[in-house]
């Protein structure tokens, strides 16, 4: 009996066996990222999986005049003796696939894909998986190289804008008739137009607020409701940009009311309520707020300088990615989108098809940097150790109140903390190697 088959191959634990096999492997370059292993196993090589399928079979096995699980192992080999080897093909292909992968220290890379299988039972059973493997990285010299560092000093003009967002944050609102400065809140009905200033049926949105301070507001509305009253109707046109293409909004604000924003002192009363009674005096909040942007920037600036050191190398390296590890990145960048909603879903009408082809270069980047990275920890001889583990586990324990026992549990079962430590341990030792120059940044940088 022939099968064929063009399954993804599941993976299972091997098979341990009292007697050793010389698998029959034939290993065919497809490219530089896909090989294939022909693999051909012997009856004989086949009977012991096969002896474990009937045992497991038995304790289900049912027959008239037998009690179910007590069927004789003969007569169930000689009833369903053809089909539980037919359904333990998968798994054996499997394990025979590990095996071979190991004898010839080939490291796999993604899932592997089952493309041909043929089964004569009694006699032999061979099977074809194709598989993706890691490229070969020749590596281009990594250290030394030039790289800019953006710095940026913290500025009173930062300062004071800080300080503004809180003190709005303590305000107070009391009603007013009319806007005669950036220091309202107008509330209006808006309705969408089309371009000769007719009402769209649908496009309605009513109790809009508009705060005339907040600087990310449309210039266009800010203008338009400078000098708003109570019941009067205000209209705006701006650009409105999505993706790649932009289109013009015409819209009319009914003001249904306005608000006057009242700003508290910033003295000592004020710092102590913002800070629940931490902090007493506006000179320490001052102290500590500078502190604070000092080290947010300084932050900043090494995350662009690592930005720019994993740019540089992978710009200077050429070598295809495998697109089973775009697929998964991908994949990641999906779940980031369903994990922000509050029922673990994509959102409705999300197309997740263009999603992925648009984020597809970014995702490439990402790969081809893994890769790069592990390559050069690889050249370095840099590993994570289980001390790295241990003083990882002791700090985030104490953060977050967990025993330092479990979190190195978790630690070792996901392989996400060792995965993020070689990073920076690879990420240290790039920009110990790095010459680096300070180029000075405004805010926007």
């Amino acid at each position: 009996m022939e099968k064929s088959v063009g399954v993804q191959v599941p993976l299972y634990p091997l098979i341990s066996s009292t007697k050793e096999f010389t698998l029959h492997v034939t290993i065919t370059p497809l490219s530089a990222l896909q090989q294939e292993a022909d693999i051909e196993v012997t009856g004989e090589e086949l009977q012991p999986h096969f002896d474990r399928a009937y045992r497991n079979f038995l304790p289900k096995a049912e027959l008239k005049g037998f009690r179910k699980g007590k069927v004789p192992l003969p007569m169930i080999k000689k009833v369903y003796g053809e089909a539980i080897e037919q359904d333990a093909l998968d798994e054996i292909a499997t394990d025979f696939y590990r095996k071979a992968m190991e004898e010839k220290n080939i490291h796999p890379f993604g899932r592997p894909m089952m493309v041909d299988m043929n089964f004569k039972r009694g006699e032999h059973f061979r099977f074809k998986i194709k598989y993706e493997v890691k490229p070969e990285i020749t590596l281009q010299p990594y250290k030394g190289i030039s790289v800019e560092k953006p710095v940026h000093t913290v500025t009173e003009a930062e300062m004071a804008r800080e300080i503004t967002a809180l003190r709005r944050a303590n305000s107070t609102l009391a009603d007013a008739p009319a806007v005669t400065d950036e220091n309202f809140i107008v509330t209006a009905d808006v309705q969408d137009l089309d371009e000769g200033g007719t009402p769209i049926i649908g496009k309605r949105t009513a109790d809009a607020r508009f705060s005339l301070f907040d600087e990310s507001l449309v210039p266009e509305i800010c203008t338009a409701l400078g000098s708003a009253e109570t019941g009067q109707v205000y209209r705006a046109k701006f650009s409105s940009r999505h993706g790649d293409h932009s289109h013009t909004i015409h819209i009319a604000m009914t003001v249904t009311k306005i608000e006057r924003t009242t700003l508290p002192e910033f003295d000592d009363a004020l710092v102590s309520k913002i800070t629940g009674g931490k902090v007493s005096s506006v000179d320490e909040f001052r102290k500590n707020l500078r502190a604070d942007l000092e080290r947010y920037w300084e932050e900043q600036s090494t995350t662009r300088l690592e930005d720019n050191i994993a740019r540089a190398l992978v710009n200077a390296h050429d070598f295809p990615v495998p697109e089973s590890l775009t697929e998964s990145i991908l994949d990641s960048y999906v779940d980031d989108v369903r994990s922000r909603s509050r029922d673990r879903k994509l959102p409705a009408g999300f197309d997740e098809t263009k999603y992925r082809e648009e984020n597809r270069a970014g995702a490439v980047w990402q790969a081809k940097w893994i890769l790069l990275r592990d390559r050069i920890a690889e050249a370095e001889k840099i590993e994570v150790t289980e001390s790295d583990l241990d003083a990882a586990a002791e700090k985030e324990s104490a953060t977050i109140g967990i025993d330092k026992e479990r979190m190195l549990q978790y630690y070792r079962s996901t392989g996400r903390a060792t995965e993020r430590l070689l990073s920076e341990k690879i990420m240290t030792f790039l920009r110990s190697q790095a010459k680096v120059t300070t180029k000075v940044a405004d805010e926007q940088t």
